[in-house]
C-alpha cells in the first residue's frame, strides 16, 4: 500500500501521523486547476485563504503547487473540517498539516492567486507557519595533543635512531 492511500485512510479514520507536523488552520482551501488559452493544463495549486471581517472577503494567505495527491484536503467527519498532510518541499520538506473549514475546486484560465495580489500584496500576507531555522553544529572531536607512543619494554624510543653495537 503506497504512502498516499495510507495517509488518506489514516485521515479518514481520524488518525494523522502528525505528531511532528507543522499545523496551520485556514478558513478556505481552493484547489485550482489553471489552464492556458488552448485548454491545456498549466498547473494545479492549493490556495489558502483566511476570512477578513473588515473587508468582508477571503484574502489569500499562501499557496503551494499541487505536486502530490496527499496535498488534497480530505473530509474529517469527526471534526467537520478538511485536512491535508504532506511533506512541504517549499519549507525544507517539513511535514505539514493544514486544517480548513471549507474547500472549493476551480478550473480557470487565469491564476486566482495573482489576481488576489491586487487586494492583498504578497508581502502583507500572513503565510503558512515557517519552520524555525535550526543550525546544526558540526560535532567535532576534541583535539587531544598527540603523545609519542611509549616504547615497549626493551625497545629504543621512536624519535631516536636505535643504537647498535658499532654505534655507541
Amino acid at each position: 500500500m503506497g504512502a498516499m492511500p495510507t495517509v488518506a485512510v489514516c485521515v479518514l479514520l481520524g488518525f494523522t501521523p502528525t505528531e511532528h507536523a507543522k499545523v496551520d488552520r485556514v478558513d478556505l482551501v481552493e484547489i485550482n486547476h489553471f489552464f492556458d488559452e488552448q485548454g491545456r493544463l498549466v498547473f494545479d495549486q492549493l490556495i489558502f485563504y483566511d476570512w477578513c471581517g473588515v473587508q468582508k472577503r477571503y484574502n489569500v494567505r499562501d499557496w503551494r503547487l499541487l505536486k502530490s495527491p496527499a496535498q488534497i484536503p480530505v473530509r474529517n467527519w469527526k471534526d467537520r473540517d478538511y485536512v491535508a498532510v504532506w511533506h512541504d518541499f517549499k519549507e525544507r520538506d517539513v511535514l505539514r498539516k493544514v486544517v480548513a473549514k471549507m474547500i472549493r475546486e476551480t478550473w480557470t484560465q487565469y491564476d486566482p492567486e495573482l489576481v488576489e495580489r491586487e487586494f492583498l500584496p504578497q508581502e502583507k500576507r500572513r503565510e503558512l507557519s515557517k519552520l524555525p531555522v535550526v543550525v546544526k553544529k558540526k560535532r567535532v572531536a576534541p583535539q587531544v595533543p598527540m603523545q609519542p607512543p611509549t616504547p615497549a619494554a626493551g625497545q629504543p624510543p621512536m624519535n631516536r635512531p636505535a643504537r647498535s653495537a658499532s654505534n655507541p
